[in-house]
């Protein structure tokens, strides 16, 4: 029986397979040759539209040359593709959610990020990247590691095939000094730039505007033109994929509940512009 199309297990599972394909120097018909598949079933599987079962994903390990923790660790997520959601607790900075997520980023069409407590991955800058990781008292080797890889997924804002992108900051992530003054202020100005791209809004909550329904914690939606939508939520050395459609749509709602809530995007910039003055002045 085929699994339930486009949970985020199968699809970054499927992700996952391409690029070992890709890594064995090998197209799809000659992958399906080897594993005695047609290339119209791989070709299926590789995007998502198709679950891949076990015997399906060893066959296909085998003719990459996938061996040891790498083949248990992809065999496992073949057997969970049906289950809904997708948790993983680690400190591995080449963790399967962080895979997944380049893969989905690049897949989305509409992408909605909610930040808290922090300015928005996608937007940081090398100088805030590198005193966030200080903060979480990384080793020197995690923190390049995990900042080659955020400033890496930046330039899918700015591609031709971007997708739109809008972010709810709430006014806490841009008050907190990370780095000090002279970072915050050069971060601030950086987001402003950024809006000068057709497909990146950006929204401010001020403090001023109170209690609202953002402060249960960040998120990010992903829309995407065939499959289903997802919710990434990220915690200390946890993160969740939510891919339930009830679910999601309690995100969705709430997204919409706090862009009405925020300042319009015109009146975000010149809050942003206020506070980076603020902070050349410190």
């Amino acid at each position: 029986m085929q699994k339930k199309r486009g949970t985020a297990r199968t699809r970054g599972l499927a992700a996952e397979l391409k690029d070992f394909r890709h890594a064995a120097g090998l197209n799809t018909r000659e992958a399906a040759r080897r594993v005695g598949m047609s290339p119209a079933t791989l070709n299926r599987m590789e995007p998502g539209n198709r679950a891949a079962n076990p015997e399906d994903v060893s066959a296909l390990l085998v003719a990459y040359g996938v061996t040891g923790p790498e083949r248990k660790r992809l065999l496992t997520m073949a057997r969970e593709a049906n289950l809904p959601d997708w948790w993983e607790t680690t400190g591995d900075v080449r963790s399967e959610h962080l895979r997944a997520l380049i893969t989905f980023e690049a897949e989305a069409t509409r992408i909605v990020d909610v930040a808290m407590l922090r300015v928005p991955g996608l937007m940081q800058t090398p100088e805030y990247i590198h005193a966030l990781m200080s903060g979480f008292q990384f080793s020197e080797a995690t923190a390049k590691s995990m900042a080659d890889t955020r400033l890496d997924r930046q330039r899918l804002l700015t591609l031709p095939t971007c997708p739109r992108y809008v972010t709810i900051i709430d006014e806490a992530a841009i008050s907190r000094p990370v780095g000090g003054p002279r970072v915050m202020a050069a971060q601030l100005r950086h987001i402003i730039s950024l809006v000068v791209y057709p497909n990146i809004e950006v929204r401010v909550i001020p403090f001023a505007h109170g209690a609202h329904t953002g402060l249960d914690g960040s998120f990010m939606t992903l829309e995407f033109r065939k499959d289903r939508p997802i919710v990434l939520l990220e915690h200390k050395r946890s993160s969740g994929f939510i891919d339930e459609p009830e679910h999601v749509a309690s995100f969705q709602s709430a997204a919409g509940t706090l862009a009405k809530e925020a300042l319009d995007p015109l009146e975000s910039v010149n809050f942003l512009a206020d506070k980076a003055a603020y902070y050349d002045r410190s």
